[in-house]
């Protein structure tokens, strides 16, 4: 089944792309969520006039994305989580705690657009992956040390 996107769906595709999906998922989950519609003719010819009117505002948009991944491009952060004698830390580092370094450091990064290649729950060296844009990512290198 072809559908459009309403929103940006990780894994599955950005708003307004067309994507192929198996018909339950999209009719049982997507659909009824609001999350995407169906690709008929009708729904498609407004799609292509929406992003005829929406061409300039989505430039500003990457425009502003890439600033934003400029600013980002030298940041390192150091994120303090209580360790044990052995090097593993009692929970686990994750995307709110990094925004949250961002933060302190002047970059308002949303959390929903900060992921980790793995689960952080030792000590050490890590990266972070942040996308500002469909086409704009950026790896933020941070480091776990001991409290």
């Amino acid at each position: 089944m072809k559908i459009i996107l309403k929103e940006d769906i990780h894994g599955l595709g950005y708003k307004d792309d067309v994507v192929e999906v198996k018909d339950g998922y999209g009719r049982n989950y997507l659909i009824p969520q609001c999350k995407a519609v169906i690709a008929n003719a009708a729904a498609l010819k407004q799609l292509a006039e929406n992003q005829r009117q929406r061409a300039h505002k989505l430039a500003q948009i990457k425009a502003e994305a890439e600033a934003a991944a400029a600013a980002l491009a030298d940041v390192t952060l150091t994120i303090g989580a209580k360790a044990a004698a052995n090097g593993t830390i009692f929970g686990s580092v994750n995307n709110i705690q990094i925004a949250e370094a961002l933060e302190k450091l002047g970059h308002n990064v949303d959390r929903k657009l900060i992921s980790l290649k793995e689960t952080v729950k030792e000590l050490g060296k890590y990266t972070a992956k942040v996308n500002l844009h469909k086409e704009i990512t950026v790896e933020i290198p941070f480091e776990v040390v001991a409290e």
